[in-house]
């Protein structure tokens, strides 16, 4: 897959000003088709502990049925993902607003299910990411239609340069919140948006009768060093996959 498209100095300066960027039409059709189909695969996959990671969720419109909500680490065991995210066009990109080369930190695909939650507001930099770098962008993109319905990508303009407004592992509070302003971002399949990790913002659930599936890529300066590892190790042991869970022990999603 193959996209030729670099950042202009007013994206850039517009991602530096709000705090995040939405491109559109980023890829086309085709790599859609194929980005959907390989996101398909990765859920077709048996769950083996060591591996890529699948999370479940209970639906909020089906009582007592678990639904998927994500999967990460799975650029290691699928060789197109892997190409994608670590090659290519959003690297590039990500790497300009950067202002230096990026390196990748970690990846999930958001699958929203019908009935599937959403996201309280947050930083991602309260997910205790400072532990790893200092500073990282998101790239995220569309995989199906994100409209209002479906729970598409809210954000909270310029309060990234204020840094961390909210505890470590904790939704932001009304204190924090107390100026913000929730922006929806619908986004078509093929675009994508760009967000830095101070950046607030937060989702919907998702009460349509289709899924709502979103790739997040994540990547820090690669001055600051390849972590990607170190992370998925410690996110295994305190927050691992349904299928290496033990069964007398609860597990609480934070941030």
């Amino acid at each position: 897959m193959t996209v030729h498209r670099s950042l202009t100095q007013d994206e850039i300066n517009a991602f530096k000003r709000d705090g995040f960027l939405v491109a559109r039409s980023l890829f086309d059709g085709d790599a859609v088709r194929d980005i959907s189909n390989w996101t398909d695969a990765l859920l077709s996959w048996p769950e083996e502990p060591g591996k890529h990671m699948v999370y479940y969720e209970d639906s909020l419109t089906e009582p007592g049925q678990r639904v998927v909500s994500r999967i990460e680490n799975f650029c290691p065991h699928h060789d197109r993902f892997h190409n994608l995210v670590g090659e290519g066009v959003m690297i590039d990109m990500v790497s300009q607003l950067l202002g230096e080369p990026a390196v990748l930190f970690k990846e999930k695909i958001n699958f929203k299910m019908p009935g599937g939650a959403g996201f309280t507001p947050h930083q991602d930099a309260q997910a205790g990411w400072n532990d790893y770098a200092q500073f990282y962008i998101t790239a995220l993109v569309c995989i199906d239609a994100a409209t209002m319905e479906n729970g598409c990508l809210e954000m909270v303009r310029g309060f990234h340069d204020r840094g961390l407004v909210g505890d470590e592992w904790a939704p932001l509070d009304d204190n924090a919140m107390r100026d913000m302003v929730f922006e929806p971002c619908p986004t078509a399949p093929g675009d994508a948006v760009f967000f830095d990790s101070y950046a607030p913002h937060q989702s919907a659930p998702n009460l349509t009768d289709n899924p709502r599936r979103v790739l997040y890529v994540t990547y820090n300066k690669a001055s600051e060093g390849d972590h990607r590892a170190a992370y998925y190790s410690d996110k295994r042991k305190s927050f691992p996959p349904d299928v290496e869970r033990l069964p007398d022990q609860e597990y609480v999603f934070r941030v």
